[in-house]
């Protein structure tokens, strides 16, 4: 039955009364009789005047407002167009107020075609406007909402972006921006708003909504009856009528088990990505100041934003809207969230920094909010480590959220509500919402879709309703929080309310135990292509974070027990620098190579700015740790290993390892000054986590070569090769175990490894992010039958053989290997140099071997996962490219093959196959990606016994962090050698070595468990330790761990369960 005041259509024809609804509040074809130009009833032009600013993209960061406004402005108007793509134009705006607007609320519209920010003329951020981009509009600041007539004539600056909300293109969205863009500014004005008007769209909007999504439902009658009526009643002038009927229909509440709705405003801006990182910064502002003037007209309203990154860019440029957001956190209105520096990839950093991003991450949020986050906040990244539940706990966390897999390609997630389980049996409540978005709009449509499409009816009474702008920032709008009022609890959908993640999560809570558990790696069905594209960013990013990881574990031996003056404090001031360059890069559009090319050389900078600060704090840490006696008073260490010889003292040069394996290494040194072609080796060793005075050993299995029938035989009794004239591995085998040759089957087949092979790679839309199933239907190896530069002999020493050779790949890209084996070297290193210039083409190397196998094993994040390589099922077709870090293996129960890299992520492992994907070709959104020159290198590894009682984890660190090789000048080390960190037991890894983040002096030791079984070691420690206690990755004490003095240092007992990760407060 309708409500009372509502009149049914004289005519039952739906057909007809839908649509007139939408053309009474929409269409501009009837806008003259309609409520759309009722909306804005008077109008006055603003009086305009413009300065360009000098310079591109970043440009605006030079300049302080109060210096913008002193310079010469000059008189424009609307209509003109302002450019190019990047510039940055201020405009000062003046506004006069006819006095007969008195009472009426008074709103500043602006249209640049383009991202503005709003400035009072004191230089406070206002808010943010944008336009041009679908709905993304921001248009409207409320000026007042009565205006007094007080303030005639007011006065605004506009700082209009030469770009978009969501990307700069003249055509599709993820088009390489065009450097010439212009954008035209088609309203610059004040105008009255009348309120009541407003009001009545909206309800029309919600009423229209109700009727359309649930037409055939008594509910969607009702609506459209009394949106119906409304209509009739404005056209006679009975608008107050009209609201009622409104405010009636609406305040019939839903039923008592209606699913519950947790909307949670949220802007999601892309540290970069279509954008700069300087652009975004001022996204921030925007968004942020767009939020605080909401909350001033909707005390309901809750606004979250993740990536401390983001908040401290605030805090760093916009100061006086940082101070206004930390009252409206206090008030807990504006919350952080999350908890890391910024929203990270989650496959490719390794685990040191994912714990770094939070380490970072919450604490800035302590320091500058007094808050500290109780979820991780994950929504757009491209995957999710089988690790993340485990190093969330190490984290003091357990609750997640993203949306990201509903993105899979293949396969529905079958959970949107769940237990996740980590590698190391760490169990996280994980929460999907729904409505598979974060930038809802609060309409009916998606009210309705976020509770059609939960996978846990139920289970779950409660779902995430995250609505406002985002990927390009802007959040929330005023007509969100207008529909929400309005659903808040609307008969025919699920409730809408505003809330927060802590009370969403502590709703979940209480339903857990009608979850399902989710084991293991959360993969997405889609842009794996990003384990590959932009490949400078995965090898800056992977050589910083050995950089950084070897500086700390230095200045913590050179600052322990107050030793090092200023040293500490001085360094980890360096450290926390180069820790936030690196974990800015690791952003999810950055480190994975998905945003534009005009990112990239800034990103390269900070990588080489993070590393250049790594290696001071390393040199800085060596004299301090060696202690300077030099006597002609230059510093300890000098920058070239030539000075040693200048000084002709053998036993000044040192060899340091950071590593907690001793070590016998062929190590690299000029035997002339400075020339790199002339070059002499010399195999030394180096005890775990010390340094040693070089001295040379006579090699244990020294390397052979022979040439038969044009393939050449590597050999050094610990592994065998054979490499034919064509560069491909033809014979491979532990020792001189030719019965167990990884490329030779049981009946004699011959198998080859170090195939180079292309591939077409053409992604249905997503060109870097995506590789397709299909393009392995285009294989072509490149040298199967002939490459242009045949190997031979490049260098025959006891020490290390090197064969080269080289071939033509593609259209007109070039490959010059080396292939290397040296003594006392389980592995066979190939060092590999590629001009690429192709378009849309995959590079891979691929190995088939003879091993019989159902699944590959692959380096993860503190920990290793098992993939099938058998494809049985739907799920494993869908991994056909996969993400893995330092090496992959294959093996049967007691031999197999791994293969190490220093630089690649993107894997493949199928039947008895092993692929490393080398390069990617994708033309958007960087036009450029990836051409010209790239250098990296792998190594093959055969191993007798399963792969976790080989060296295969050592040899995976050793490879990715060769001995370090250091000059003293005048300088004779005592003792010659030291050893200040030994762990004795298997299976145990101590990764981290680093100074507590507060300065203390204490130092943090984190190990992990690395063979997926229980595994216990003595930690022994060299250094006079006063004090061990357990923390966790916060570095916040826990309980206290027993430890035994001995001569000279500590030990303690660690015992670890599969994979776990466990970290120790270590004071002196």
């Amino acid at each position: 039955m309708a409500d009372p005041g509502v009149q049914a259509p004289l005519h039952k024809n739906a057909k007809a009364t839908r649509p007139r609804i939408d053309n009474f509040i929409n269409s501009k074809r009837f806008k003259e009789v309609n409520l759309l130009n009722l909306l804005y009833p008077a109008t006055t032009s603003a009086d305009l005047t413009h300065w360009a600013l000098p310079g591109g993209n970043g440009a605006w960061e030079k300049w302080t407002f109060s210096e913008i406004i002193k310079q010469q402005f000059t008189p424009t108007k609307v209509g003109t167009n302002f450019g190019p793509t990047w510039a940055t134009h201020w405009f000062k705006v003046v506004l006069t107020l006819p006095e007969a607007w008195k009472g009426k609320q008074i709103r500043f519209r602006w249209d640049s075609g383009s991202e503005a920010t709003l400035w009072s003329s004191d230089g406070r951020v206002l808010q943010g406007f944008s336009s041009a981009n679908g709905d993304q509009f921001r248009t409207d600041y409320v000026i007042t909402p009565n205006f007094d007539g007080s303030e005639e004539t007011l006065t605004y600056y506009v700082e209009m972006a030469s770009s978009r909300i969501l990307g700069t293109t003249n055509g599709d969205e993820i088009d390489p921006p065009p450097t010439d863009k212009t954008f035209t500014l088609t309203r610059a004005e004040a105008a009255v708003f009348d309120t009541t008007v407003y009001k009545l769209t909206r309800d029309l909007e919600v009423l229209h909504q109700l009727s359309t999504e649930l037409a055939s439902d008594t509910i969607g009658y009702m609506a459209l009856f009394t949106a119906n009526q409304m209509v009739n009643h404005i056209i006679a002038g009975k608008e107050k009528e009209a609201s009622d009927l409104a405010d009636l229909y609406f305040s019939k509440s839903n039923g008592a088990r209606a699913h519950n709705l947790a909307a949670i405003g949220n802007c999601h801006i892309d540290s970069a990505w279509l954008w700069t990182y300087s652009e975004t910064k001022r996204k921030v502002a925007r968004s942020f100041s767009s939020q605080l003037q909401l909350m001033d007209k909707y005390p309901e309203f809750i606004f979250v934003a993740s990536q401390a990154q983001q908040w401290a860019w605030c805090k760093e440029f916009y100061p006086e809207l940082f101070d206004r957001i930390k009252e409206r956190v206090s008030q807990g209105r504006f919350l952080p969230v999350g908890g890391t520096w910024v929203e990270m990839d989650g496959n490719i950093p390794s685990g040191e920094s994912f714990v770094r991003q939070f380490l970072h991450g919450q604490g800035f949020f302590e320091k500058e909010l007094g808050v500290r986050c109780r979820e991780f906040w994950l929504p757009d990244t491209f995957g999710y480590s089988p690790q993340i539940p485990g190093i969330m706990r190490h984290v003091g966390l357990n609750r997640f959220l993203t949306q990201k897999m509903s993105w899979s390609f293949v396969n529905k997630f079958p959970h949107h509500n769940f237990t996740w389980e980590g590698i190391d049996g760490s169990k996280v409540l994980a929460h999907f919402p729904p409505g598979d978005s974060y930038s809802m709009n609060c309409n009916v449509k998606e009210a309705l879709h976020t509770e059609a499409n939960l996978r846990d009816k139920g289970r779950a009474s409660t779902s995430a309703f995250l609505f406002g702008y985002g990927d390009g920032g802007g959040g929330p709008t005023e007509d969100m929080i207008e529909r929400a009022r309005r659903l808040a609890d609307a008969d025919g959908c699920p409730r809408m309310q505003m809330t927060t993640p802590d009370a969403l999560f502590s709703a979940l809570e209480k339903e857990q135990h009608n979850f399902a558990v989710w084991r293991g790696e959360l993969y997405l069905e889609l842009h794996n292509g990003t384990y590959t594209s932009q490949a400078a960013m995965k090898r800056l990013c992977r050589e910083a974070e050995f950089a950084l990881r070897d500086a700390e574990f230095l200045l913590c031996m050179a600052s322990a027990g107050g030793k090092g003056g200023d040293l500490l404090i001085r360094s980890l001031v360096e450290l926390d620098a180069a820790w936030k360059k690196v974990m800015l890069n690791q952003f999810h559009d950055v480190l994975p190579g998905s945003g534009i090319e005009m990112i990239y050389p800034e990103a390269t900078k900070l990588y080489h700015e993070a590393i250049a600060a790594a290696d001071t704090v390393w040199k800085s840490s060596a004299i301090t740790v060696l202690g300077d006696k030099s006597t002609s008073g230059r510093s300890l260490w000098d920058a070239s290993i030539g000075s040693f010889f200048r000084s002709g003292d053998a036993s000044q040069l040192l060899a340091f390892n950071t590593l907690q394996w001793p070590r016998r290494d062929v190590v690299t040194v000029p035997t002339s000054e400075g020339d790199p072609k002339d070059l002499n080796y010399a195999l030394v060793a180096v005890p775990a986590f010390g340094f040693a005075v070089m001295e040379a050993a006579a090699p244990t299995n020294p390397v052979t070569l022979s040439e038969v029938n044009g393939s050449y035989i590597l050999s050094n009794g610990l592994v065998r090769a054979v490499i034919s004239s064509l560069g491909q591995l033809t014979s491979l085998a532990v020792g001189e175990d030719v019965d167990r040759d990884v490329f030779m089957t049981s009946d004699g087949q011959q198998l080859t490894g170090n195939r180079i092979l292309l591939y077409d790679d053409q992604p249905l839309y997503w060109d870097a992010w995506d590789v397709m199933d299909y393009h392995l239907e285009t294989e072509t190896c490149i040298n199967d039958a002939t490459v242009s530069t045949p190997v031979s002999i490049k260098e025959h020493t006891a020490l290390r053989c090197t064969l080269s050779w080289g071939c033509s790949v593609g259209r007109s890209s070039s490959l010059l290997q080396e292939i290397s084996l040296s003594a006392d070297s389980p592995y066979v290193a190939f060092k590999t140099s590629v001009n690429w210039t192709e378009n849309r083409k995959l590079l891979k190397l691929g190995f088939n071997t003879s091993l019989k196998t159902t699944f590959a094993t692959y380096d993860t994040q503190f920990g290793s996962l098992a993939r099938p390589t058998v494809v049985n099922t739907s799920w494993d077709s869908a991994r056909y490219e996969v993400c893995g870090h330092k090496y992959a293996d294959l093996s049967e129960s007691d031999w197999g093959l791994a293969v190490l890299n220093d630089s690649k992520y993107g894997w493949s492992g199928r039947d008895s196959t092993l692929t490393l994907t080398l390069l990617k070709s994708p033309k958007a959104p960087d036009a450029n990606c990836d051409m010209g020159e790239h250098s990296f290198a792998y190594a093959v590894m055969p191993h007798a016994g399963p792969l976790f009682s080989s060296d295969v984890v050592q040899r995976s660190y050793e490879f990715n962090n060769p001995l370090k090789i250091m000059t003293a000048n005048n300088v004779a080390p005592s003792p010659a050698s030291m050893s200040w960190c030994a762990v004795v037991g298997a299976g145990v890894v101590l990764h981290t070595v680093k100074p507590a983040q507060d300065g203390s002096g204490d130092v943090i030791l984190r190990v992990y468990e690395s063979r997926g079984t229980r595994s216990n070691a003595q930690l022994q420690l060299m250094l006079p330790v006063k004090g061990v206690v357990e923390c966790n990755g916060m570095e916040d004490p826990g309980k206290v761990v027993d430890f035994v003095a001995k001569v000279g240092g500590v030990s303690f007992l660690v015992k670890l369960t599969a994979y776990d990760i466990r970290a120790f407060r270590i004071s002196f």
